[in-house]
């Protein structure tokens, strides 16, 4: 008897589970164009820019090795794969229906490939992870939570500038959401892959959030302190209808993210460095 898609799509990423570099292989192989009828391969950029940054860090090692990974990061990661090479399968005449809403994304991206589309399919998979390991999520470090919650934000809101540029960008900045965000140019590679914001090892042990954030990137903290953040209710508000999942409305509490911070350091949110420069930016974004 022939495996569904949903078999095999888990039975690649298990067999992946334990060697970053083939998880990165397989994350690539899913936009080859073998069997689209539209190009999808610009579309991995974005992906395989975070996934990148996930291996230099190495939250995917395996984990039995002396500096293992993160069980988090791991099964996040999983997931996507998972849903894209069950999609992927579907597509290329595997049996089966597709196993959840993620993947249902997946088939619509891969019909018609667009930037919309693709970030309906990628951010559905994603904050369905997001739900499914949230107790992972507080066995780790509560750095690393900060930057779950950093991550998650982001993610949506670059949603939010393609598919509702005005919430995202303001009603004189609203017409560069559709060109800074677009997953194919190298414009969001480095505000999503958080490159520039967590040091390259795992697990954050002596850092304080004091001094990461100190040391980040200006402009993408600029970006989240400025535009982000007075909008982030609406972002999350807006991404949970525009991906039927309400979830998301969970992981917000009073205007700020709320999925696995500590609720008593509330402060981390409020812009510490050039704060004149940031009233500048949110006005013109207003």
């Amino acid at each position: 008897m022939t495996d569904d898609a949903a078999t095999l799509s888990h039975r690649m990423v298990r067999a992946v589970e334990d060697d970053p570099v083939r998880r990165r292989a397989l994350a690539a192989a899913v936009y080859d164009d073998r069997s689209s009828r539209h190009s999808t391969r610009r579309y991995r950029r974005a992906e395989l820019s975070f996934m990148d940054w996930q291996l230099r860090r190495g939250v995917l090692a395996p984990l039995n090795e002396p500096r293992p990974g993160s069980p988090w990061w791991r099964a996040v990661n999983a997931r996507l794969l998972r849903d894209t090479w069950e999609a992927r399968h579907l597509v290329t005449g595997a049996t089966g229906q597709p196993s959840g809403p993620a993947v249902v994304r997946w088939l619509a991206f891969l019909d018609h490939p667009t930037p919309q589309s693709w970030y309906r399919a990628h951010n559905t998979s994603i904050s369905y992870a997001y739900l499914d390991y949230r107790e992972l999520a507080h066995e780790e470090l509560p750095l690393e939570r900060f930057f779950m919650d950093v991550t998650l934000a982001r993610v949506l809101f670059v949603h939010s500038m393609l598919l509702n540029p005005r919430l995202a960008l303001g009603r004189y900045c609203w017409p560069l959401g559709r060109l800074v965000g677009d997953p194919r140019s190298r414009s969001v590679d480095s505000y999503l892959s958080l490159r520039n914001v967590l040091p390259n090892e795992y697990p954050l042990q002596e850092e304080t959030i004091e001094e990461v954030l100190d040391a980040e990137n200006f402009w993408g903290r600029l970006i989240d302190y400025g535009v982000l953040l007075p909008r982030v209710q609406e972002v999350y508000e807006f991404a949970a209808d525009d991906l039927s999942h309400n979830h998301l409305r969970d992981f917000i509490r009073d205007g700020l993210p709320a999925y696995a911070w500590l609720q008593d350091r509330a402060d981390v949110w409020t812009q510490r460095r050039s704060r004149r420069l940031g009233s500048v930016i949110r006005r013109l974004t207003a």
